[in-house]
């Protein structure tokens, strides 16, 4: 009796001693929960996380009382609670400090708390404090567990050899009876029998468990290390939209982590379907429907959060999770940032289509350039010999203007093509802008205040130096435009090195050095919208009249046709930045070409070969009235038959792009054959690669471009056959 006292005092200290752990661990629990809502509302400021800290924080004294009375069996327990308890006051004082602060928005008062770094310490002395007192109570179970335990063998003991006593009386009670005897021993012989079954099932069953529990225990582990490695977000929710559970990926990507509640978290971002423009409604957010039972892959999302956190494209899958009765329980979301893939995609599109157009564009420009030689030809003539009919000669005039305004437009939706002959040379970027800044200060007027902001030390640039000077001219008028009020215009020069991942995330850029030239304004920017489309020729925000809409486009294909990368940064209200990446030069500084001084007329026999009749009888008449003499053919099987027949010339002028299978430079290279050492002259108004390759003209080709003027074709006749072009 005595024993089974003590064994039911034993039972009762081990359930005290299991009690003041649970307590142990709920003052865990609202210590963390209180640091985590005040660090949730330092984060994103929402009254949810200020009203959870308050009612936390209010129940942390009551809980540490109770613990307090809980272990009052011990003074040194009670000493260790006691210095606890103003650790754990101070520690919230310093979070309720922090927390008013943050909402006052004193930065001072909140880097001088930060500095002092006092809540971080008081912290861990009060879980230093709670682990001392956590481990000594479970010491103390053990031992207690250990005493009942005796205590209860010693029991058992008791009854056993009660038992045995008892056993002893009926065998002498029954000595008499040898049958009684006997059937007691058979029953003896079989119960024994049946224990050493039992026990033999027990070890095996007992291995059984051991190597189960060995088994789920790997299991565990692997589960735990892939769920915290994966890169896309997991969240397991409860039925209230509470997570439950987080990996790292969803606190990096989302913001998310174990503790929060997704309701609370949607009023901090603007949340759409997969177009960007039809935002989702309540019922329509993926816990949402996950939670009604739904079953989804790659649900299309866009997150645009209100701090200044980027854009996130957002691709969810969703399962629900079911109890016992088949009850929907919680669920799990898994969340894959489709950000930087749906990014390359939309470049991707946006330059293939920029491809196309220029493809239509080159395609036109041939026959469209054969129509304005002719035209501008002849109206310069009209109007040389309409001098003494100054009405007829101002009608001829606006016609020359018009066919000029012409050729110019050609030219530029060529230069957007890519299908303009550059004459790159290496350029200094530095002098290059800085004499383009000269000529910007009275191009954009005294209102706007032009600055530069260049590198030091030399760097150089295998360009066009005519064209980087159109292409910053184009720009600079856009920047102008945009600041109808006036502002500043920065022209910037850097050596930048754009690496893998840059190209990675930028269609058509390929990795390595470039001299990056950078313009900005301060005007009134340009919203995403009109950032897609700003390359694309006759796009324009301008009114009509005031803007064709090649300007871009034709800083684009230079750009582009140069080897170059081009990029624009804007936002509407502070004005924008393209940057050009311009390929590296190798060597010094080029010099500029001089100029060519007037040619005049001669007397030697120009063969033209061109396939329209029109282009070709204007040409013909022009080279006659400089007094040259001249053979013509349309194609290049003619052109060989004459040559052949032994026609003799001193200079090939031929179109590049002829009917027949041959191109110009073929045909050049077939009579070179015949006729070594002939000079040659091209001309086009589409250039493609028979004489241009990698945005430049062959070494040792003349080209001359159509439309051209009479002195234009002067200019490049004379200078061929001075020694300029050979067919080779």
């Amino acid at each position: 009796m005595g024993l089974d006292v003590k064994s039911r005092s034993d039972a009762a200290w081990v359930n005290h001693t299991i009690e003041v752990l649970k307590k142990i661990s709920d003052v865990r629990v609202l210590l963390r929960r209180a640091e985590s809502a005040a660090r949730g509302y330092e984060i994103y400021r929402t009254p949810g996380f200020s009203d959870e800290f308050q009612a936390t924080r209010a129940r942390i004294a009551p809980a540490l009382a109770d613990l307090k009375q809980a272990v009052r069996d011990k003074p040194d327990h009670v000493a260790l609670m006691e210095s606890t308890e103003p650790l754990a006051q101070r520690r919230m004082e310093i979070a309720a400090e922090a927390m008013r602060l943050r909402t006052e928005n004193d930065q001072a008062g909140i880097a001088a708390l930060q500095g002092k770094a006092e809540g971080r310490g008081l912290m861990e002395a009060v879980m230093a404090n709670l682990d001392r007192l956590s481990a000594e109570e479970e010491r103390q179970l053990t031992t207690r567990t250990s005493d009942s335990r005796r205590t209860g063998i010693v029991l058992l003991g008791i009854d056993v050899a009660g038992a045995m006593l008892i056993l002893l009386l009926v065998a002498l009670l029954m000595r008499e009876s040898q049958r009684t005897k006997v059937a007691l021993q058979s029953t003896l012989t079989e119960t024994t029998a049946a224990k050493e079954m039992l026990e033999a099932a027990v070890a095996e069953r007992t291995e059984h468990l051991v190597t189960a529990h060995d088994e789920l225990r790997l299991s565990v582990n692997v589960l735990q290390s892939t769920f915290h490695s994966m890169a896309e977000a997991v969240l397991v929710i409860d039925t209230e939209s509470n997570v439950l559970l987080s990996n790292p990926a969803a606190e990096r990507m989302l913001l998310h982590r174990t503790g929060m509640n997704l309701r609370n978290l949607r009023a901090l971002s603007d949340v759409f379907h997969g177009d960007g423009t039809t935002p989702l409604k309540s019922e329509e957010l993926p816990s949402a429907r996950v939670l009604r039972g739904e079953q989804f892959e790659n649900l299309e999302m866009i997150v645009r959060p209100h701090s200044s956190n980027p854009v996130r494209h957002l691709m969810i899958s969703g399962r629900p999770m079911r109890d016992g009765q088949g009850a929907i329980s919680g669920a799990v979301l898994v969340y894959h940032d489709a950000t930087i893939s749906r990014e390359t995609e939309r470049q991707l599109q946006q330059s293939q289509k920029l491809d196309a157009i220029g493809k239509l564009t080159g395609g036109v420009a041939h026959d469209f350039n054969n129509m304005l030689t002719v035209i501008s030809g002849n109206t310069e003539t009209l109007v040389e010999s309409l001098k003494e009919q100054p009405e007829l000669q101002r009608t001829a005039r606006l016609i020359d203007d018009a066919a000029e305004r012409c050729a110019e437009l050609i030219q530029h939706l060529l230069a957007f093509a890519r299908r303009q002959p550059l004459e790159p040379r290496n350029v200094e970027i530095n002098a290059a802008i800085s004499d383009i800044a000269k000529l910007l200060r009275p191009t954009l007027g005294e209102q706007i205040q032009i600055e530069t902001v260049l590198e030091q030390g030399p760097m150089t640039s295998h360009i066009d130096p005519s064209r980087l000077t159109n292409a910053v001219l184009n720009m600079a008028i856009n920047a102008r435009d945009a600041m109808p009020n006036g502002g500043k215009l920065l022209l910037e020069t850097h050596r930048v090195v754009l690496d893998e991942a840059y190209a990675q995330a930028n269609a058509e850029v390929r990795p390595g050095p470039f001299v990056m030239l950078a313009v900005s304004d301060t005007g009134t920017g340009m919203p995403p919208d009109v950032q897609e489309k700003a390359f694309e020729p006759f796009f324009t925000t301008k009114e009509v009249g005031k803007g064709s809409g090649l300007g871009l486009s034709m800083v684009y294909g230079f750009v582009k046709q140069s080897g170059g990368h081009i990029k624009i940064y804007s936002e509407e209200g502070h004005g924008t930045t393209i940057k050009l990446y311009l390929p590296p030069g190798e060597g010094a500084p080029e010099a500029a070409i001089p100029a060519v001084p007037p040619a005049e007329g001669g007397a030697e026999t120009i063969f033209v070969v061109e396939d329209d009749n029109l282009v070709r009888n204007f040409v013909t008449a022009q080279l006659q009235s400089l007094g040259y003499k001249t053979i013509a053919a349309p194609d290049g099987r003619a052109a060989l038959q004459l040559i052949e027949a032994g026609q003799a010339f001193d200079l090939l002028f031929t179109d590049v792009v002829i009917p027949g299978g041959m191109s110009g430079r073929e045909l050049a290279e077939e009579v070179a054959k015949r006729r070594p050492g002939v000079r040659v002259l091209y001309t086009s108004g589409y250039t493609d690669n028979a004489i241009v390759h990698h945005g430049k003209l062959d070494d040792g080709v003349m080209l001359l471009t159509k439309p051209y003027r009479r002195n234009q074709l002067a200019e490049m006749i004379r200078k061929a056959l001075n020694g300029g072009g050979a067919a080779g």
